[in-house]
């Protein structure tokens, strides 16, 4: 068992170190070239999409938008975010900056070709993603099917268990750890979660669309207006704290005396990881959302990198850099919760508290949508779903039971593999994704709200765009 832990380990760090950061950076700066900077050219145009409208039976790209956000933005965004300042140096924000608006090209291109060829799924509902793209643009579907079981396995096992760990030991602080890890708190918190998100997993995708749609956007805003009191209050540390974090992230000297653990590394890795434009996950809840044109939806999942990087994180960080207390001795969640604290007291660790839970909760429906969606690709059998459903629903109670370290590892291998994957097929796919950037462009040009037909541009292999 050691030796396939430090199998898995090992394996994880060379993914991440060695491979990942630079082939989704180098990814993000071609398909921005590719693209002309179309996640800052058309970032306005993106929000007129957002207003559209459909049959209520459809999701919206709105909808489509929130579900993304949901998985995207994580306890990762407050957490992680907060580690990855106390531990890389306030340069680290910069570089997740950077990453963010690089990466918004790489999730147009993923998004727009995972509705392209989105397939039907039901009256009113549409599937998609790599696994569907790579079946049908690639014509391969032993490679679209790796995908797929590498994005379940990360997804709904991995990830889930591991948020709803998270979840529950947030709980911690609360009850003291002997009495945390002597009752049935967990066993309680466990049930309790699974119960609720087995509303979620055996409904429809409208369900979780609703549900994000709304939980998202309150939960961004009132951790945004949280943010904004800690910098009012604060007012006179920011010139100081943006100083120190162009500084840092300019100090190559420090960067690359130890390259691994500096604010470069961490930041971009942070920010890569994060948002998680290039990865094939995003793309799953993109190709369900109903629009006049594919291009729409790319167009509106690059905000969703942005939301996620730009504005949460952003917000995480300069909680963290406006605290006096000392977080040299904090990890994980008792280093948010304590700089919570330390800003508001009791509240603030309330806020925070209560913060994780949420965001937590909307990122097992979210990831859970991902996943429902590639096992689908493998196989339509009605039976082998609602396996399926109760396995991912005893995850959730399993996760809020264990110390997923193991876990963690073999979601991140897992998630290694998906993203090289689809890194690959969407750069070898690119030009489809421009070409339906260029009919878009050309439709808004002649002042026409663009509506896409596949023979238009020379496709002939998708099955909704007839």
């Amino acid at each position: 068992m050691n030796m396939f832990y430090n199998l898995v380990g090992a394996t994880s760090g060379f993914l991440y170190t060695y491979w990942l950061v630079f082939a989704l950076i180098f990814c993000g700066l071609y398909l921005t070239i590719r693209t002309r900077f179309i996640q800052l050219r058309f970032l306005k145009e993106a929000f007129f999409v957002l207003k559209e409208r459909s049959n209520k039976e459809h999701i919206t790209p709105f909808g489509a938008l929130m579900i993304s956000t949901a998985s995207r933005v994580g306890i990762g965004n407050i957490v992680g975010v907060s580690v990855a300042i106390a531990s890389g140096g306030a340069g680290a924000l910069f570089w997740m900056w950077i990453t963010a608006i690089i990466g918004g090209a790489s999730a147009f291109v993923e998004s727009t070709l995972a509705q392209v060829y989105k397939r039907k799924d039901g009256e009113h509902t549409y599937k998609g993603g790599p696994a569907y793209y790579i079946e049908s643009a690639l014509n391969s579907r032993a490679l679209g099917i790796i995908f797929a079981i590498s994005l379940i396995f990360c997804f709904a096992f991995g990830f889930n268990g591991l948020q709803s760990y998270t979840l529950t030991s947030s709980f911690e602080i609360f009850v003291g750890s002997e009495t945390y890890n002597d009752s049935h708190l967990t066993t309680f918190v466990g049930l309790v979660l699974a119960v609720l998100v087995s509303f979620f997993f055996f409904g429809r995708g409208k369900k979780s669309a609703t549900i994000s749609s709304i939980l998202v956007p309150i939960m961004a805003f009132g951790y945004l207006v949280v943010a904004l009191c800690v910098i009012g209050l604060n007012i006179e540390k920011i010139p100081l704290i943006f100083e120190n974090v162009l500084q840092e992230a300019f100090n190559f000297k420090a960067i690359f005396g130890g390259f691994a653990g500096s604010a470069i590394v961490i930041g971009i890795k942070r920010g890569l990881f994060s948002n998680e434009a290039g990865m094939g996950s995003a793309p799953n809840a993109a190709a369900a959302a109903h629009t006049s044109h594919p291009a729409k939806q790319g167009m509106v999942q690059t905000l969703s990198v942005f939301i996620d990087t730009l504005i949460i994180c952003s917000a995480s960080a300069f909680m963290v850099l406006c605290s006096n207390i000392d977080t040299s001795n904090l990890q994980g969640m008792a280093l948010i919760q304590g700089v919570m604290q330390g800003h508001f007291g009791t509240f603030g660790l309330m806020f925070a508290s209560i913060a994780i839970v949420l965001f937590a909760f909307t990122s097992l429906i979210g990831n859970y949508f991902y996943a429902e969606a590639n096992f689908k690709f493998i196989t339509e059998n009605k039976f082998a779903l609602q396996i399926f459903r109760i396995c991912a629903v005893l995850m959730v109670f399993i996760g809020a039971q264990l110390d997923l370290s193991l876990a963690w590892d073999l979601a991140d291998v897992f998630m290694g593999f998906m993203a090289s994957i689809n890194i690959i097929v969407i750069l070898f796919l690119s030009n489809i994704a421009i070409k339906v950037l260029k009919d878009y462009e050309a439709q808004r040009k002649a002042g026409n709200n663009p509506v896409f037909k596949a023979e238009n541009i020379g496709i002939t292999n998708t099955e909704f765009w007839k």
